[in-house]
């Protein structure tokens, strides 16, 4: 097709069943009348590929009611074929399509970008989500480890809004339960391998045996591989709902 785009990851099989679940739903509402009557939904899905830049432009063919192809020629006084637009599972794919549509007016759902930031309605205001905002997640993490008496800790995070805002709200949390972070390591899938092997030398150097993780699949998964790799073991890992794209 015009304008497909080839991902350089594998197929996400979560976000392929959520995106199959909304179509069916949407079947569903337009075979009945006690519903929306008089009322027929349609839909156009993109696949963003976990990128922002892509799923920022996916959005301006959604508002342009163009192809990917041809969405830039089009005048920005046309009016916007779409009345909302759902998604995305990242927190940062999300910001960028939220900023973006918000400037029109559309509104913004996601099912998944957790991001405490993605709650300033100055900055979003017409973005909804149907999960917590991970403010919440954050703070549970810091009492669930005071709780079991880890008061002296590791922290990893992605390097992306996701990781960023919920490590900062985890720390504040913790220094208000009276926990100590002997360090705070910084990861992202295309970071060089350099990278993460110096994240592992200070995981191995350090005398906390616990870490706190808030950080995507595949981030963790490049951690992880390596920790095996190493042979590091005897850890103690308090995560967070791993998101898969973020």
């Amino acid at each position: 097709a015009q304008g497909l785009k080839i991902c350089f990851f594998p197929l996400n099989y979560r976000e392929y069943q959520v995106a199959e679940a909304m179509i069916f739903a949407i079947e569903e509402i337009n075979n009945r009348r006690d519903i929306l009557p008089k009322v027929s939904l349609g839909y156009k899905i993109y696949d963003a590929c976990g990128s922002v830049s892509l799923a920022i432009k996916a959005a301006m063919a959604l508002m342009s009611g163009a192809g990917e192809a041809d969405s830039s020629t089009l005048p920005c006084s046309q009016q916007s074929s779409i009345h909302t637009i759902i998604g995305q599972s990242g927190s940062s794919p999300t910001i960028g399509i939220a900023t973006l549509v918000g400037q029109f007016n559309i509104p913004v759902i996601s099912h998944f970008a957790t991001c405490a930031c993605l709650s300033n309605r100055k900055e979003f205001p017409t973005f909804f989500r149907t999960i917590p905002s991970d403010y919440y997640q954050s703070r549970a993490l810091a009492q669930l480890v005071k709780h079991f008496g880890w008061t002296w800790v590791g922290t990893i995070r992605s390097d992306n809004d996701y990781g960023n805002s919920g490590m900062a709200t985890f720390i504040k949390a913790a220094e208000q339960e009276g926990i100590c972070i002997e360090y705070s390591e910084v990861i992202y899938r295309t970071n060089p391998r350099e990278n993460f092997l110096r994240t592992v030398k200070v995981i191995k150097m350090a005398s906390s045996k616990t870490i706190v993780a808030f950080a995507s699949f595949i981030d963790m998964d490049f951690l992880m591989k390596e920790l095996l790799l190493q042979n590091v073991t005897g850890l103690q890992w308090v995560g967070t709902a791993i998101p898969e794209e973020d």
